[in-house]
């Protein structure tokens, strides 16, 4: 059999890092064709992450537009995807997670007849409006896909439970992957309060807060709490790279500004904020990504979220849901800033997420299933039991 042609396609700073050491995986297997398709709906912050990781789109749609909206985002890769699949006609479409990129990509294959691989399958909070509209968008991709590649058992669990059972693969999340080529001993960053903290001697929290679900006075509540947390203890300092999103700016300016031991500073490209990551004490975020790769990095996590499509980080004791109530989110940083068992605890629960090796288990997957080797590939049950 002649070359399979796989096309990667991703638009946002965090499908890129984990979709990027795919795509590199890929091209380095003389079985594949790989090609790379991004939308740019995040331009600025998936241009970062390309170049970090050497990687060259074959096809740019960059569909970025000042305050675009969902349905702008998703006519737009619907619409562009048509004439790169036109033109590419990839025997394989791979896509990730719950972006709005992934599910027009995943209909555009599907509208031209074309398999569709689903990487990080299988994540779900059974709720459609949090978050939104990643929540909807994943399922819409599980309905659509052909191929489904789950972090965990517990990702498989649940797509088994909407009765999808064939083509399921356990691989691990391909971000554990990627820590492996960011992070380094010795690392100089470009934003120069970053190299004057000292992360030995105070307890350096990074904070991420973006969700559009949080919009509006749960965001005002984070806030809050993060500015008591840093006038509570003289000892932490807390650094937030702050969205792009001019509500995010206008809500963390608005509470946090001027505050001697709170950096606010710009969104970081993914190798400064992996190591910034591997430095901190402790991390507060409402992110998806980071609920995956602090734990690899042997750092505890408050999500500052009601729920979360990760529940094997919950249940292993790396990540602790906080909510969006003022009282709730300082007392639990308060707990982990001044109890060292608590934190401990935490800190050296085992990494439930990978071991590096997941984007050599979809490659093997992908091979497999269309006839190019014999063996099928091995499987990732986790938990990892040191971190990195």
């Amino acid at each position: 059999m002649s070359r399979l042609k796989v096309m990667t396609v991703f638009g946002t700073r965090p499908e890129a890092i984990k979709m990027a050491p795919l795509a590199l995986e890929l091209a380095s297997r003389p079985e594949f064709d790989a090609l790379c398709c991004v939308t740019a709906q995040h331009r600025e912050m998936l241009d970062s992450v390309l170049n970090i990781f050497s990687l060259k789109p074959d096809y740019d749609l960059n569909i970025m537009e000042p305050r675009q909206t969902l349905s702008t985002i998703t006519a737009k890769c619907l619409t562009g995807m048509d004439g790169v699949l036109e033109e590419a006609r990839p025997d394989l479409v791979l896509v990730h997670g719950d972006t709005s990129t992934t599910f027009a990509g995943a209909l555009a294959a599907f509208y031209h007849k074309i398999p569709v691989g689903h990487v990080e399958a299988g994540l779900r909070t059974y709720d459609k409006w949090s978050p939104y509209p990643e929540e909807m968008n994943r399922k819409m991709v599980g309905a659509i896909a052909d191929l489904h590649f789950c972090p965990t058992p517990s990702n498989r669990d649940n797509l088994a439970r909407e009765t999808i059972t064939q083509g399921v693969f356990l691989t691990g999340n391909t971000v554990i992957d990627a820590l492996q080529t960011t992070v380094v001993k010795d690392f100089s960053f470009s934003e120069d309060i970053l190299n004057r903290i000292d992360y030995v001697n105070r307890n350096v929290i990074l904070v991420t807060c973006h969700r559009r679900e949080n919009y509006g006075q749960p965001m005002t509540n984070i806030m809050t709490a993060l500015r008591r947390i840093a006038d509570a203890f003289p000892d932490t300092e807390l650094v937030y790279p702050v969205h792009l999103s001019p509500v995010v700016q206008e809500a963390a300016h608005t509470y946090l500004d001027r505050h001697p031991r709170i950096h606010l500073i710009a969104p970081l490209d993914v190798r400064e904020m992996h190591n910034l990551m591997a430095r901190c004490h402790l991390v507060m975020t409402d992110s998806g990504g980071l609920q995956e790769e602090a734990p690899a990095l042997g750092k505890p996590v408050l999500v500052l979220r009601r729920e979360t499509e990760r529940p094997e980080a919950v249940a292993a004791g790396t990540v602790r849901l906080a909510g969006v109530e003022e009282e709730t989110i300082f007392q639990m940083a308060a707990q982990l800033l001044s109890d060292r068992d608590a934190y401990n605890k935490m800190a050296h629960a085992v990494n439930p997420y990978g071991d590096g090796r997941a984007c050599r288990r979809i490659a093997d997957a992908i091979a497999w299933r269309f006839g190019l080797q014999a063996m099928p590939p091995e499987e990732f049950y986790g938990p990892v039991p040191e971190p990195m």
